[in-house]
């Protein structure tokens, strides 16, 4: 069970139990159980895996680790303590270029959090990625009815960021730069928002959009690519209606990258 504000409720002690006042109930507040620990280990060990977070990519700050993931600092940085023991992560100094970098996506040891992760929360992603799917088309078909030259220029321009950016991260950045320009497109703050929050909640690490496993990345990244083609044309000519069905279609290949990680898993059948 969880208090507001994501932590744990049997950690949530009032201030000054046991007569030891606010220090005490500071700590309360940070520390967590190993249990805690271990699940926030597996989602940062699978969000790596399935691609959210790509080879040489730098992972948020553990203050935006915490937020997004509901729990205390202290539990993000054992987590991230076990990433490093693992091999999956490097620190690096504080300072330019400091912090908490991938090394390596999905070596065998990090099958089983893969499987346990997903396991939990399949019903739950499925249904998110569907919400995503929908929502998508309403945003893009609003782009299509209300884009700007501007606004077809830039687009075009993002495509072919896209088109020559190299497989993997940079891939990956290029692709989240044109959705956002997409959704600028439809000149709807409260639809780009709501689509921003419920993308965020399909997350299992934090914030990002997962990628896919390396033997088969590149192969999506070019059928994205025609899709791409295909979806900024339908907004450039203004139809609606094409926008928004070849948008659900797009988004669909999240869950089918969290379909195929189930199955490397060996947690959902061929």
């Amino acid at each position: 069970m969880k208090t507001m504000g994501g932590q744990d409720a049997q950690t949530a002690q009032p201030i000054g139990a046991g007569g030891t006042g606010s220090a005490s109930g500071l700590l309360a507040r940070e520390l967590e159980t190993p249990t805690r620990v271990d699940e926030i280990t597996d989602r940062l060990v699978t969000a790596i895996a399935i691609g959210e977070y790509l080879p040489g990519a730098r992972l948020p700050s553990e203050r935006e680790l915490a937020s997004s993931l509901r729990v205390g600092r202290m539990t993000v940085r054992a987590a991230l303590a076990r990433l490093v023991d693992l091999g999956l992560v490097e620190t690096k100094n504080a300072g330019r270029g400091g912090g908490t970098y991938v090394l390596q996506q999905w070596p065998e040891s990090s099958t089983a959090a893969v499987g346990r992760t997903l396991t939990m929360r399949v019903d739950e992603l499925r249904d998110r990625c569907d919400a995503i799917c929908r929502i998508h088309g309403a945003v893009c078909r609003a782009a299509a009815e209300s884009r700007s030259d501007g606004d077809i220029a830039l687009l075009r321009e993002r495509l072919e960021a896209y088109r020559s950016a190299p497989s993997g991260l940079e891939s990956q950045q290029a692709d989240s730069a044109l959705h956002l320009a997409i959704m600028d497109a439809a000149r709807n703050a409260v639809l780009k928002q709501v689509l921003l929050e419920l993308e965020a909640s399909v997350s299992i690490g934090a914030p990002a959009h997962l990628w896919g496993e390396p033997g088969t990345m590149r192969e999506m990244e070019l059928r994205a690519l025609h899709e791409h083609e295909l979806l900024v044309d339908a907004i450039g000519r203004g139809d609606g209606d094409d926008a928004d069905d070849l948008a659900r279609a797009h988004v669909a290949i999240d869950f089918e990258l969290i379909s195929a990680a189930m199955r490397r898993a060996g947690v959902l059948a061929d």
